[in-house]
C-alpha cells in the first residue's frame, strides 16, 4: 500500500496550532495573574489567600509544561509513533485499534489508539496523553493533520492484519 518502505521514513506529522497555542497558553497566564492579583490586592482569611497562591502557581506552571510539550512534532513511521524529543508514544506492533469517532474517550481533535500493553502515564498539555493501554493524540492539533495521521495508522493497521 505505501510506496515508501523504510521504517524510519516520517509519514506524517502533527504539529500544534500556533493560534490554538497562543490562546491556550495565554489564557492559563491570565487566569493565574488575575488569581494571584485577587489574593494580594483584596487578600481573604489566611488560608484563601494560600490556596488563591496555589492555585495560581499551579496555573503558570501547567501553561509552562503546555508551552513545552506543544513546541515538539509527533510523527509517525511505519515503525512507531513518536514526537521529536525522541519520546516513543507507541509502537505499531503494540496497537491494537484506533478511535476517533464523536464519542471515544479522546483529546480534541484527535484520536485513540488501543494498545496491547500498559504504558507509563504521562501527560504532555495540547498533545498527547498516555494511561494505561491508551494513547490520546490531539488537542491543539489541527483537525486535518490528526485525520490524516489516523486514517495512515488505519491502513498500517489494515495492512498488518492482513484486511
Amino acid at each position: 500500500m505505501f510506496t515508501d518502505k523504510a521504517p524510519d521514513a516520517v509519514l506524517a506529522t502533527i504539529t500544534a496550532s500556533p493560534g490554538r497555542r497562543i490562546l491556550g497558553i495565554g489564557s492559563l497566564w491570565i487566569l493565574s495573574l488575575m488569581v494571584i492579583y485577587v489574593g494580594i490586592v483584596q487578600p481573604p482569611e489566611l488560608g484563601w489567600q494560600l490556596f488563591l497562591f496555589a492555585l495560581g502557581g499551579g496555573s503558570i506552571w501547567i501553561a509552562e509544561q503546555m508551552r513545552r510539550a506543544t513546541a515538539v512534532t509527533l510523527e509517525l513511521t511505519r515503525e512507531e509513533l513518536r514526537d521529536t524529543a525522541g519520546v516513543v508514544l507507541a509502537r505499531m506492533d503494540e496497537v491494537t485499534g484506533l478511535d476517533r469517532g464523536m464519542f471515544a474517550f479522546k483529546p480534541s481533535n484527535g484520536f485513540l489508539l488501543r494498545l496491547n500493553s500498559k504504558k507509563p502515564r504521562a501527560w504532555r498539555p495540547g498533545l498527547w496523553w498516555s494511561l494505561g493501554s491508551r494513547v490520546g493524540v490531539g488537542g491543539m492539533t489541527p483537525a486535518h493533520q490528526a485525520k490524516f495521521m489516523a486514517e495512515i495508522i488505519a491502513a498500517i493497521l489494515a495492512e498488518r492484519d492482513g484486511e
